[in-house]
């Protein structure tokens, strides 16, 4: 497949132009025209990229890219050229979805992680300059704070933190923004929801989510962003037929 062919099957499955994200979402480093074998990786670290190389991919597609707007510019030294150069000196293309990957409606981080603890009735959710940064519903079988706290420690397997004003309070509603969301608690406070899941939690939102009555479930960035990535390639295994690898990370943040 042709890059141009990749990138707008990316840009239009993921709606890209819809979204003001804080960093460039699509093609990061150009590399070869033409794709046989795409890696898959929640980030773009020198790690994923070296396994990249090693199994012989010319594509890595990954959730978190290398360029950020809060970094502006910065010159190809140090852990960032070292990241970079594998890539063009193996010709490899480096693709990035941030936002458009954690909202999507059916196979963003938010939407997989909400099927897989039974939240139904899923809308979007979240606001970033008017876009929506994951989803809200309806819990099929409401449980206790506690009991949902076990259920995310063995689906992310990750420790979670659970800020709660009754772990014996039982849930019905809840809002799913994975990664560093820590505050937008305060919107499922808005919406009225019963509890908020995000990957990290400060010290202030601890004690604020719990005291004002959101159950707040904190995951790690890493595990509760693994979902949107493999469903994405999942997506391009079924539906172009390519030759696929995804490239974990112990990381446990």
């Amino acid at each position: 497949m042709h890059r141009n062919k990749l990138d707008n099957y990316f840009n239009e499955l993921l709606n890209v132009s819809k979204f003001k994200d804080y960093c460039p979402n699509g093609l990061q480093v150009e590399g070869t025209d033409n794709i046989k074998k795409i890696a898959f990786a929640v980030s773009a670290t020198r790690d994923s990229i070296t396994q990249a190389v090693a199994l012989g991919a010319d594509t890595l597609v990954v959730h978190h890219g290398l360029f950020w707007h809060f970094h502006g510019a910065r010159p190809i030294t140090g852990h960032i050229a070292k990241r970079i150069f594998p890539l063009v000196q193996n010709n490899i293309n480096l693709f990035a979805y941030h936002l458009p990957l954690d909202a999507h409606p059916e196979i963003g981080n938010a939407a997989v992680l909400g099927n897989l603890i039974g939240c139904q009735q899923q809308n979007p959710f979240g606001n970033y300059k008017g876009c929506p940064t994951g989803i809200e519903g309806m819990l099929s079988e409401p449980i206790s704070a506690k009991e949902l706290g076990l259920k995310l420690n063995t689906l992310l397997n990750h420790d979670i933190i659970l800020a709660s004003p009754d772990e014996e309070q039982i849930i019905e509603s809840i809002g799913i923004i994975t990664g560093g969301a820590n505050s937008d608690w305060l919107l499922a406070k808005q919406a009225g929801l019963d509890a908020y899941i995000t990957g990290e939690i400060s010290e202030h939102d601890w004690h604020e989510s719990q005291e004002n009555g959101i159950h707040m479930f904190a995951g790690g960035h890493y595990a509760t962003e693994i979902f949107g990535i493999l469903a994405l390639m999942q997506q391009v295994q079924i539906q172009l037929h390519l030759d696929c690898v995804f490239i974990d990370s112990n990381n446990p943040a």
